[in-house]
């Protein structure tokens, strides 16, 4: 019998909607600026696709960071001040999401090509069940909706460990990991599919890695951006990715590609 990809688990922010993946940036910059302690934008986007309140410890171990909280209060950060900030943090992001659900310029035709097809379309996030409480309608109000969506709450941890995977497979019912594609926009995407043993893709378009709005996309001279999504190629591949495709549009025909990789045996 011949094997396919018979499912495709996709990132949320920066991947499917969200272009620039700018929501969770936007709130930890203004969670950390509250706190007294600000972070930059690339220190944001270096931890991103973590879980949000393991992506708020991480940026709290940032020297500069720690320092900044220890002049400022008389102590290192504590778990209870990391609380305090992921606290806030989430109450900035809630109160922004739906604003942020728009699909990535192509996904709609896409998800309905590889519908017709046969294939069954899951989801990771780095978001909580709470928030994406508020994703998921605002992104079904603009078309997008997913046959399953996993967080890591309850679980043991988030990317890029591979549990939000294995429930998808489980929902989705997929026996075969190597017939499931995980496709996001993030370092930590990628090494959660590699860890989960299915095929791993990074998308270079529209992702936490190009860090660019789409109009700045679109206007930013060609050969300036063909070196940056160069560098974001590399930057994925470095990680561990099967394929990199340069936006989401090209996901059908690299799967007509793997199906005829997997029947080749090779």
């Amino acid at each position: 019998m011949n094997k396919h990809i018979r499912c495709v688990i996709f990132d949320w922010a920066g991947t499917t909607v969200d272009y620039g993946c700018f929501a969770p940036v936007a709130a930890f910059a203004a969670c950390f600026k509250q706190t007294g302690c600000p972070v930059t934008t690339d220190e944001i986007r270096s931890h991103m696709g973590k879980t949000k309140i393991e992506e708020v410890r991480a940026l709290f171990a940032i020297d500069h960071v720690r320092r900044d909280f220890a002049a400022l209060h008389g102590h290192e950060p504590a778990e209870a001040d990391i609380e305090a900030c992921y606290d806030l943090f989430r109450q900035s992001l809630i109160a922004s999401l739906a604003d942020y659900a728009e699909p990535l310029p192509g996904l709609c035709d896409t998800i309905g090509q590889l519908r017709a097809d046969g294939l069954r379309i899951g989801s990771t996030t780095g978001y909580t069940a709470e928030m994406m409480q508020v994703v998921l309608p605002a992104a079904e109000r603009l078309g997008y909706r997913p046959d399953h969506c996993a967080t890591a709450d309850g679980l043991p941890g988030g990317r890029p460990r591979p549990y939000m995977i294995y429930r998808n497979l489980m929902a989705l019912d997929i026996a075969d990991r190597r017939e499931a594609m995980k496709v996001g926009d993030t370092i930590a995407d990628i090494r959660e599919g590699c860890n989960a043993g299915v095929w791993s893709v990074g998308v270079v378009m529209g992702s936490n890695e190009m860090a660019l709005t789409l109009d700045e996309a679109q206007s930013m001279p060609h050969d300036q951006l063909t070196r940056r999504m160069q560098a974001v190629r590399q930057r994925m591949y470095a990680a561990g990715a099967d394929y990199v495709i340069d936006d989401i549009t090209c996901l059908p025909a690299l799967i007509d590609c793997v199906n005829q990789r997997m029947n080749r045996h090779d």
